[in-house]
């Protein structure tokens, strides 16, 4: 059973994924793997170097998330540039996570997809979608008690995110994370895990 797993900046998200591991689901973290990809020595960084130039590349050796970021936000064509290296990349290692967690029997592997909506090309790829979900003003104060993000930077990131509802509609089971204790979560989350075979 492969299932992707999204939720809106805030929702308890990473939190559900660790109960889901705790449950036996092999868990693979796309948002990780990407991260990895743009660390110092990660696969795409001499595309990067090559396709923008060495001055996006940081003293360490990793991608300058701030440049990148600013590049990004003054042509935004250049999104799809980088997405276009780092894309493939986190496809084959994902494929390669899948493949070991297939052959160590896993009965159900989990996709953590924060784009999952918005990316159009992963639901063709798992069984199931599983969206945590919580209200909108609940995201904002936990994402400002977490990282002390002012409420318009939070409100900007969700903004950029796919709206709630289109979320919802996706999705064929929902963990509605709101007012929950974490073991009445752990109870909802070992629910939905039953369904998927865990």
């Amino acid at each position: 059973m492969r299932v992707g797993l999204t939720g809106g900046i805030g929702s308890g998200k990473s939190t559900v994924l660790g109960m889901l591991r705790q449950l036996g689901a092999a868990t693979i973290d796309a948002d990780a793997i990407s991260r990895s990809t743009t660390a110092a020595g990660g696969a795409a960084i001499p595309a990067i170097a090559q396709t923008f130039g060495p001055e996006f590349i940081a003293a360490d050796g990793a991608l300058d998330r701030d440049r990148m970021r600013v590049h990004v936000y003054a042509h935004p064509q250049s999104r799809q540039t980088l997405e276009a290296i780092i894309h493939p990349l986190v496809g084959a290692e994902s494929a390669r996570q899948v493949e070991q967690a297939t052959a160590q029997g896993a009965r159900c592997i989990v996709f953590d997809i924060p784009l999952l909506v918005e990316s159009g090309r992963w639901r063709a790829q798992v069984d199931r979608v599983l969206v945590v979900d919580c209200l909108p003003a609940t995201q904002i104060a936990r994402v400002a008690a977490r990282s002390g993000l002012a409420t318009a930077q939070v409100e900007a990131i969700m903004a950029a995110q796919a709206p709630r509802g289109l979320r919802l509609q996706a999705a064929d089971a929902v963990i509605f994370n709101e007012g929950l204790s974490l073991q009445e979560l752990q109870a909802q989350v070992s629910w939905v895990g039953h369904t998927f075979g865990l």
